[in-house]
């Protein structure tokens, strides 16, 4: 799903190509014809037999804030030059000095994708692009293109607040990230994803390009064209301005850059009414997790780790929570939220916190009790969680005792299950979190559960390669895809014990008195949900939880990048997965589900409808449709900076990606500069005398193409 601008396909090509039969009085123009229509109809053919498009590739592309323009770009007509394959650094420095061949498109063993090399090729005019392979397998040394204080400046700590823990000056979280991400490359980069297509261009450069006995290679050579030419530059002002100036003055305005955004996802325990306001002293304990993930390249973002591990867990948590027979006489009420686009300065949970300021959203900041966080919950072999929390607002008495308080219930919800939770330390401050957002408005007592005491144990954090293998997932071989969804793997028995212990832990916090005990959630939907999630988003059981007119969002490979169209994927399917998980099947009909307004008693301002596809029927190949009710909604995850126009704030994010016309690689066989000088000098003789000759035949045309007299025909 690619973004274009002003993007054509071929015009004017419909129609026959069969050529029209020349009259006899035009027998030149007629052969001309003839010989156009006869090319287009082989041009595809033609460009077929010269190049070899590469179809299954991801490109770098170029995001940009209120100072800043990161990613890469080709030029406006695209970027070629001769493939040199470098699998050690020591290839490197045929590219840099030795080739005699430049500019040269490098293929790139993943393994060598780091900083230190991208530097080097950064800096020299040598380079026209990168194609870079996965590392199989994954760099034991780690590999994260983050930053290693993510999303610093944006938090709550600042030089105002805590200033001695800002910019992550007592715990530098992310060690292993190389900042490659936030780099501004003017070459284009590709990720190769198919193998197939990798070992081709190896093949094409074995046969054309190697070296042979210490001398360059011969021509005709194997060339890369990579095409990924932005509209964007500079920054998120300067191209926010142009198309603010773009829309106002243009009738066909030509919009170069769009805001990230997307939705929240939000339910909550007992319904409340989404288009009003709750009451002030209603109490509110908000659990919160991320859904979005990131890497170098665009749309590759598995974030197994990262983000999938948490919002499984708390999805897990509420399908549990909500099976509990006296949910609805809790004192406190409980509200689930999912947020899009914390990788980028915390889009999501800002925007919440701006609407809550603002009574655009129902709850207000004082209706929240308290804040517990899931944030990289994938238990190591140790089964620890850490227990962060803030040290500056703790420092308020009547904080500190809510804080300890909850604490407290976390650690005893954790006795007798297989998962230990610990204080990280009075003196720890939070590490990146939704959770910041929240206390820069009030200070809340707050928890962020973790897998990490100091530094992220994630070694792949924000890269491609924070894959289900990152979180230690395993199935036996020879499983049907079906038998796959269902098999309930370590992972998923661990990740269902944090969410067990977490919905305890919520359900005393919330004032429930009974043992909770009978509290568990349930492997197998957290083995569904990792699945589903993480290794084929198109399986039976999101296939029968969405509503028909989406179906078309189940693709094969899941990746959760928040992008510029929203809803994404990830979002509508959390939406549904949790409504399913916590709603109630209904006994509507289709007409009544999709309009509940007209249904008495739908109580439509507190629940949500949605009429969805269901499970196929064993004994026929239709599916039996249902009606859904629920506590989920959506809200708006666009940072304030737009609404508010600020497009150079650094109180919220502002993150842009730039529009772009076509994306696109292809490999082909180039000649020398000597020959295509050759071709082009008697291509153009051939054109001159071509016009010679036809003004030639043109000018005699009534001597050549002359009607003989009939000899018996005699004038008198």
């Amino acid at each position: 799903a690619g973004r274009a601008w002003g993007s054509r396909g071929m015009e004017g090509a419909a129609g026959s190509c069969r050529a029209p039969l020349p009259a006899p009085c035009g027998l030149l123009r007629g052969l001309l014809l003839a010989v156009l229509a006869a090319g287009s109809c082989q041009g595809n053919s033609v460009e077929r037999k010269i190049y070899i498009p590469l179809n299954k590739t991801a490109p770098c592309v170029r995001l940009l804030n209120a100072t800043h323009q990161i990613g890469c770009q080709s030029s406006i007509s695209g970027d070629t030059g001769v493939i040199h394959v470098v699998e050690k650094e020591e290839d490197l420095n045929w590219v840099l000095a030795d080739g005699p061949h430049p500019p040269y498109m490098i293929l790139l063993d993943g393994s060598l994708f780091n900083r230190r090399v991208m530097l080097q090729l950064k800096g020299t005019s040598r380079v026209s692009g990168l194609a870079v392979t996965v590392a199989k397998p994954s760099p034991p040394q780690g590999f994260s293109p983050g930053l290693k204080c993510p999303n610093d400046g944006f938090g709550v700590y600042s030089k105002d607040y805590g200033p001695q823990f800002a910019h992550c000056n007592k715990t530098v979280w992310n060690p292993v990230g190389s900042g490659l991400s936030y780099e501004d490359f003017d070459f284009p980069i590709f990720l190769l994803e198919d193998a197939n297509e990798t070992q081709v261009i190896k093949q094409c450069y074995q046969d054309h390009n190697v070296p042979r006995d210490g001398s360059g290679p011969e021509y005709p050579l194997c060339a890369m064209q990579l095409f990924s030419h932005m509209h964007a530059v500079t920054s998120t002002v300067t191209c926010m301005r142009r198309s603010s100036l773009q829309s106002t003055f243009s009738i066909n305005p030509e919009v170069v850059c769009d805001p990230l955004l997307d939705y929240n996802v939000w339910s909550t325990l007992q319904p409340i009414n989404s288009s009003g306001k709750v009451d002030p002293e209603k109490e509110v304990i908000i659990v919160a997790t991320r859904i979005d993930s990131h890497s170098f390249f665009w749309n590759i973002a598995p974030g197994a780790e990262s983000a999938v591990s948490s919002f499984v867990t708390h999805l897990a948590a509420a399908e549990a929570l909500h099976k509990v027979s006296d949910v609805h006489l809790l004192q406190r009420n409980i509200m689930f939220t999912f947020f899009q686009g914390e990788t980028f300065d915390y889009i999501g949970s800002s925007r919440m916190v701006y609407d809550m300021e603002k009574d655009k959203f129902p709850l207000r900041l004082d209706n929240i009790h308290s804040f517990v966080e899931l944030n990289q919950v994938a238990l190591r072999n140790d089964s620890i969680l850490w227990m962060h929390t803030d040290p500056v607002s703790r420092m308020n008495e009547s904080v500190e005792v809510q804080v300890r308080n909850l604490l407290d219930i976390l650690s005893n919800s954790s006795v007798g299950a297989n998962v230990t939770l610990q204080e990280a330390g009075y003196s720890q401050p939070l590490p990146p979190s939704s959770f910041q957002r929240f206390l820069r408005a009030r200070h809340i007592p707050g928890v962020v559960l973790t897998n990490h005491k100091t530094a992220f144990q994630n070694r792949y954090y924000q890269s491609m390669y924070d894959t289900p293998e990152n979180i230690r997932m395993q199935y036996p071989k020879g499983l049907s895809p079906e038998e796959t969804l269902e098999y309930v793997t370590g992972t998923a028995k661990s990740l269902a014990e944090v969410a067990t212990v977490v919905a305890r832990a919520l359900y005393r916090l919330a004032g429930g008195a009974n043992n909770t005990s009978a509290i568990q959630a349930d492997p197998k939907t957290v083995s569904r949900m990792l699945y589903g999630f993480l290794i084929k988003m198109n399986n039976s059981w999101f296939q029968s939880i969405i509503k028909p007119d989406i179906k078309g969002i189940l693709g094969d490979v899941p990746q959760h990048y928040v992008a510029v169209s929203s809803p994404v994927n990830t979002t509508y399917l959390v939406q549904y997965v949790l409504a399913n998980l916590t709603g109630t099947v209904v006994n509507l009909t289709k007409e009544e589900c999709l309009n509940p307004d007209k249904t008495p008693s739908s109580e439509k301002e507190m629940y949500e409808y949605a009429w969805v596809q269901g499970s196929l029927d064993p004994n026929s190949t239709s599916r039996v449709p249902y009606c859904v009710r629920s506590t989920v909604h959506l809200s708006k995850a666009l940072s304030p900076a737009f609404e508010l126009r600020q497009w150079g704030s650094t109180e919220y994010s502002t993150w842009t990606e730039s529009r772009w016309k076509e994306i696109r690689a292809r490999i082909f066989l180039v000649a020398s500069k000597e020959l295509e000088i050759i071709t082009l000098v008697v291509g153009i003789a051939i054109l001159i005398f071509s016009l010679l000759a036809t003004y030639f035949i043109n000018a005699k045309a009534d001597v050549l193409f002359s009607i003989p007299r009939d000899p018996g025909a005699v004038a008198y």
